[in-house]
């Protein structure tokens, strides 16, 4: 007797993944619990276990195909042969795995699975990215009238139901266009902007000089998709200013010994994550979230602030849990040990979720500004750019002295926070800066 195992939820609002690796192979005899496949998702790499024991007869994914959650990654023998090898390795042969709510969740994902769309002879074909023999060629767009099953689970079905959404008239943001509870949220934040629009049809390149394909990663589609909701949904405004770091780099110097003896260094990135979480204490707005289905406004009394890494994969986001609770030592060796979780691609959905507001320093690389992008449901996100030796003027004086001064550029939800507003959070940011001490004071 055959017993499939499927791909379970391996985390909050992850529903699809790329196989980066398989970890077993036909015949092999493994445990309930054994990985069996390396799966990317939009969050981290992470190893998904099997949900049975038994016999491997057939492996039905490969490296770099695109898989949902519910969708057969194995199927194993559970003869009496496979039990016994099983029950040696320690392990019982596991009942079904599936219970009726997850039987019904499978079926409903396969009959939405949409047919086959007629290709498109400027669009890559077959041989530019091999597709998993049990997956769909393509997706028809939302609204487009093509008659095809929509990609939606019940769950979803009923939400839309309920809020009196059409279905047809919202762009999936899952793969192959599954619709999402939060596609139904960017939906009704911005019908507009969030019905599908027709796609645009790219030249063939090839007619000017040669070219390649390469598939993206799941960091890079994940990417794609919070960058274009955002841009589509958030009515964004970048405000800048600058902070005389003289003294506190002179401070982080001084104090950098103590730092290296608990095994980790003082950064500015540290320093400003140390900052931010006692603005946001003093802003309480910039530490909220806009409900606009009940048009209510969400203030968080917790403080988890996400801090943007560079990686060889992309651009990944952990977040430092409570903040606020955290001397500057203790931030430093947790900013450290999350930095290298992300380069290694060992970060769980969890170090990634949860975050309130945002860091992104490119200050080691250069640049003299630039303007980031809030991510829905947060509100807003500091910017660092490289500090620079700059000509200042001393009132007191009467003389020009030279500075270190930082550039730092606050983009904002303006829904929620005036222009006022900003403008006060990042001068409270920059004073902060030039003296530490406001911290204890006003923090």
């Amino acid at each position: 007797m055959a017993k499939e195992v499927r791909l379970p939820d391996v985390g909050e609002g992850i529903e699809t993944g790329t196989v980066v690796s398989v970890l077993v192979n036909e015949g092999d005899v493994i445990e309930v619990d054994q990985g069996v496949i390396e799966l990317e998702t939009d969050k981290a790499v992470v190893e998904v276990p099997s949900t049975a024991a038994g016999r491997v007869a057939s492996i039905n994914v490969t490296p770099n195909s695109e898989i949902s959650v519910g969708q057969v990654i194995l199927t194993l023998e559970e003869g009496e042969t496979a039990a016994a090898e099983a029950a040696d390795a320690g392990e019982e042969p596991a009942a079904d795995a599936a219970g009726p709510d997850e039987a019904e969740q499978v079926a409903s994902s396969a009959e939405a699975a949409p047919k086959p769309a007629q290709v498109d002879p400027s669009q890559p074909t077959g041989a530019d990215r091999a597709q998993p023999a049990s997956q769909p060629a393509a997706a028809p767009a939302a609204g487009s009238g093509a008659g095809g099953t929509i990609p939606a689970a019940p769950s979803v079905r009923r939400i839309a139901r309920e809020r009196g959404i059409d279905l047809s008239q919202v762009r999936g943001t899952g793969i192959l266009g599954r619709i999402s509870v939060s596609d139904l949220d960017a939906h009704q934040a911005a019908p507009a902007a969030a019905a599908a629009a027709p796609a645009f049809r790219l030249p063939d390149f090839s007619r000017w000089g040669e070219t390649r394909r390469e598939p993206m990663s799941g960091i890079r589609k994940a990417t794609v998709r919070s960058m274009t909701t955002a841009w589509a949904t958030v009515p964004m405004v970048t405000h800048f200013d600058k902070a005389d770091t003289t003294e506190l780099e002179a401070l982080r110097k001084r104090y950098q010994p103590r730092a290296e003896a608990a095994g980790t260094k003082l950064t500015p990135t540290a320093i400003l994550v140390k900052i931010i979480a006692a603005a946001l204490k003093r802003f309480p707005e910039f530490n909220a979230s806009i409900d606009t289905e009940t048009e209510e406004i969400i203030y968080k009394d917790y403080v988890h602030i996400t801090v943007a890494v560079d990686t060889d994969q992309g651009l990944l986001v952990p977040v430092i849990k409570d903040a606020d609770r955290k001397n500057l030592i203790e931030l430093s060796v947790e900013l450290a040990e999350l930095a290298e979780k992300a380069r290694e691609r060992k970060l769980t959905p969890d170090e990634m979720q949860g975050g309130n507001f945002s860091i992104s320093n490119l200050g080691g690389i250069g640049g003299t500004g630039f303007t980031p992008i809030v991510t829905p449901p947060q509100v807003a996100i500091l910017g660092v750019a490289r500090s620079s030796m700059e000509q200042v003027y001393d009132r007191t004086t009467g003389e020009f002295t030279a500075r270190l001064m930082l550039p730092l550029a606050l983009t904002y939800d303006h829904r929620l926070i005036d222009g006022a507003e900003a403008a006060r959070f990042l001068r409270w940011v920059c004073q902060s800066v030039e003296e530490p001490f406001l911290i204890a004071l006003e923090g």
